[in-house]
């Protein structure tokens, strides 16, 4: 599996709590393709933890919405803005332990709808599922986004140009495809 080209790499100093190296206090969450969709693997210590030896479960919304947010994002090319998270949590997630967080495309999204859907599931090292989400996005061309986010015009302009560089996707019985595979 390869690591996909998140278009947030551009620029040298972006501060996403969830996948940026350049922050810190975050998590640096890194990606790779999965057949089904965007996964991350990860291993919270006690800094996350609220019980004793438990990760918070904020946090495990935070992985899941990274997680499916960036795979929007690639495959759409559009920024994807959380509009609604459902998380279920199954199992406690140990702190120092390493988890798996597989994300996948909602079935069903209408073709031109600004609303796009995703499920998210958290494993463990045995496969056993500990937490599960769906979500719903807005996505929004980077016009409209630009008005909302903080970006210099040079970031802007290269935020710009990676994004557009992502395929686009349609919509088939089974959910969104990249178009190329449609036509």
């Amino acid at each position: 599996m390869t690591a996909p080209e998140l278009p947030w790499a551009v620029l040298a100093d972006y501060r996403c709590f969830g996948c940026s190296p350049h922050n810190p206090h975050g998590i640096a969450l890194e990606f790779d393709e999965h057949p089904a969709g965007l996964q991350t693997t990860f291993d919270l210590g006690r800094s996350y933890e609220s019980y004793p030896g438990v990760v918070h479960g904020g946090l495990l919304g935070v992985v899941c919405d990274e997680t499916m947010g960036n795979l929007i994002v690639v495959r759409t090319g559009l920024v994807a803005f959380t509009v609604s998270m459902r998380l279920r949590y199954l199992a406690p997630v140990a702190t120092g332990r390493s988890y798996t967080c597989v994300a996948r495309l909602g079935a069903g999204t209408d073709a031109g709808s600004p609303l796009i859907s995703a499920t998210a599931e958290i494993v463990d090292a045995d496969g056993v599922p500990v937490a599960t989400a769906s979500a719903t996005y807005r996505n929004v061309p980077f016009g409209t986004a630009r008005d909302r986010i903080t970006l210099t015009n040079p970031d802007a302009d290269r935020l710009h140009q990676a994004l557009s560089t992502t395929p686009a996707l349609s919509t088939t019985p089974d959910g969104p495809v990249p178009v190329e595979e449609t036509l």
